[in-house]
């Protein structure tokens, strides 16, 4: 089985002691991040359609975006995020074997990272699902089908 749920909006920053995994679609996101850095207030507003205020807070995300980040950078998936969803999961609450387990059976979709396992690291970020920014190779949609590829 297979569970995938939806990013959410909040982040929940907090410091936690859980061992991460690279996203493995890691290039791919460094990428997203370069071209979203070059966007400017007005350009994330229009994209996703927020505020002032979050089109500026999430224009410092994405310039402040490492491609080598430190660990303390980072948050793993499952954690990070803290919409209704992942209140109900209660990653915290998890010990190691569930923890396992939600590897291996629960993907996050991410507007940025296309799929992330619960241990993925992430960066601070938001990037709305379904977003199309313009690159060297044309408009992409930042969601991607690779659900169900075996990298996910």
């Amino acid at each position: 089985m297979l569970v995938v749920v939806s990013p959410a909006k909040k982040l929940d920053w907090s410091e936690r002691d859980v061992t991460m995994t690279e996203p493995r679609l890691q290039d791919e996101a460094k990428r997203l991040a370069a071209v979203a850095r070059e966007l400017s207030v007005d350009d994330l507003k229009s994209l996703m359609k927020i505020s002032d205020d979050l089109a500026k807070l999430n224009r410092d995300r994405f310039r402040d975006f490492q491609d080598a980040p430190a660990a303390e950078e980072l948050r793993p998936a499952a954690l990070g995020f803290a919409g209704d969803t992942y209140q109900g999961l209660e990653a915290a609450s998890l010990d190691r074997d569930e923890m396992d387990w939600a590897q291996d059976h629960l993907r996050i979709l991410s507007g940025l990272y296309g799929v992330l396992r619960p241990r993925d690291g992430f960066q601070q970020y938001r990037l709305e699902m379904g977003s199309r920014l313009k690159t060297e190779r044309g408009k992409i949609s930042t969601s991607t089908g690779a659900i169900g590829s075996r990298n996910c």
